[in-house]
């Protein structure tokens, strides 16, 4: 929706309550768009629930594991086998 500016002036709340369902009001100054009304932020997605994967990948991304504790499968595997090893 485009409206210009005297009339985005008398019709402030109006405009936020559309905003807020979701349109973009675009203000205009003799008829050229001059400033945009969009959501001041997303809505916030719902947390992933505790021990999912989801939660364990996003707290990786947060808080990624320090390069010499990232090991490959082949690395954990002859690391398991060589503990096993050790017992004999």
């Amino acid at each position: 929706m485009q409206v210009n500016i005297l009339e985005a002036k008398n019709r402030l709340s109006e405009l936020v309550r559309a905003v807020q369902a979701g349109e973009e009001v675009v203000i205009a100054n003799r008829g050229k768009p001059v400033a945009r009304l969009v959501p001041a932020q997303e809505p916030p997605s719902p947390p992933a629930r505790v021990g999912s994967a989801a939660a364990i990948l996003e707290r990786l991304k947060r808080n990624p594991l320090p390069p010499s504790s990232r090991r490959t499968a082949e690395e954990i595997d002859v690391g398991i086998e060589e503990e096993r090893n050790a017992w004999d």
